[in-house]
């Protein structure tokens, strides 16, 4: 089994191809994250993470380049390939919560389980367990709209991990928290990647939340560097 989780080489992305207003935002990227490994990403808004995000995740694709998830080179597959490899070993978070509002938070977490056809019994227990790490267990039965911002966004951590991926990828997962809760929140993700030991690459405007990860890369006209 491959040691590296995930492994971007040569990835370059532009919209509007031949218009005027043609846009470059990512440029030759390379980047490897090592299992367990926990990387910030930090780049201005606009340098193109996003972007970056989504291609590692399989939701977007580069114009050049490949990309490796766990070993397997995803470059060319069909659709399909890319969903089934998604769905088991990526996990996502977004700086919005975007959890199903009809639904309780020990739902929300059970439902991408039963897509990838794990019994309802043994979904609930994981999803459970996983309210559990994070602290809101007893709020399992409340639907999001009856949730704090923190809360939420932990219920949010949790669906991601539901079907125990290899990658996680999150996008500004504290930026709508006041910096309180932020911190109250960062730990929880941090605590829960570290049970896992899943490997996670983390966009962040926050230095400080950055300054604890295990490495931090600055993307900026559209290139990686070292902070």
């Amino acid at each position: 089994m491959s040691d590296v989780v995930l492994r971007l080489s040569g990835i370059s992305k532009a919209y509007n191809h031949g218009k005027p207003n043609e846009v470059t935002v990512l440029r030759g990227i390379d980047l490897t994250l090592a299992r367990g490994e926990v990387v910030a990403l930090v780049a201005p808004s606009g340098a193109g993470k996003s972007t970056l995000l989504h291609i590692a995740g399989l939701l977007d694709t580069p114009d050049s380049g490949t990309v490796e998830i766990a070993g397997t080179d995803m470059t060319g597959k069909r659709d399909a390939a890319r969903t089934a490899v998604r769905r088991s070993d990526v996990g996502f978070i977004y700086q919005f919560h975007h959890l199903l509002p009809e639904f309780s938070a020990i739902e929300n977490i059970v439902l991408p389980q039963l897509a990838n056809d794990v019994a309802r019994g043994d979904a609930k227990k994981r999803a459970m367990a996983l309210l559990e790490q994070v602290g809101v267990a007893h709020r399992g039965a409340h639907r999001p709209a009856e949730l704090s911002g923190g809360e939420q966004q932990r219920v949010a951590f949790c669906r991601a991990l539901a079907n125990a991926p290899k990658l996680l990828l999150a996008d500004e997962p504290t930026g709508n928290l006041d910096p309180t809760t932020s911190e109250t929140v960062f730990s929880a993700l941090m605590a829960l990647v570290r049970s896992t030991g899943l490997s996670a690459l983390i966009a962040t405007h926050n230095l400080e939340l950055a300054s604890r990860m295990d490495r931090q890369i600055r993307l900026d006209q559209g290139r990686l560097g070292v902070l």
